[in-house]
């Protein structure tokens, strides 16, 4: 499963990036179906937020590492080389760029309700390993 993930750069600069997310993990249920699931990621906190239609954020940070589920709406994302995403309804992407210039953030069909899985503080992308 691919999921669109958002960072700050070296140079303090934000980027997309596709993440692909193994699911692997076969469990059969009561039922006699094989479910496929990933491994479990840790969170600190889950958050249900409505955002308003029209709302237009410039350049801020996540204020922390999270995974936003779109439930309703579209949510635009911006990132710092001009390249825009949108996360339609069941969609699901990934907030990291706590520093840097960081992100812009639109609604532009809602309100959108979004929920935010917060990470736990550190959680590193880059060296997690399912």
């Amino acid at each position: 499963m691919k999921v669109t993930r958002f960072f700050a750069t070296p140079e303090g600069e934000s980027r997309f990036q596709e993440v692909e997310i193994p699911i692997t993990e076969p469990r059969p249920d009561s039922f006699g179906n094989t479910i496929r699931q990933s491994s479990a990621w840790p969170s600190s906190s889950i958050r249900f937020v409505e955002l308003p239609v029209g709302l237009d954020q410039s350049w801020h940070h996540a204020p922390a590492s999270q995974i936003v589920i779109v439930l309703t709406g579209i949510v635009e994302v911006g990132t710092s080389d001009n390249q825009k995403r949108r996360c339609m309804p069941g969609q699901a992407f990934i907030a990291d760029d706590l520093s840097g210039k960081g992100h812009t953030t639109r609604v532009v069909e809602g309100p959108a309700r979004v929920v935010f899985v917060q990470l736990p503080e550190g959680f590193d992308f880059d060296r997690w390993s399912p």
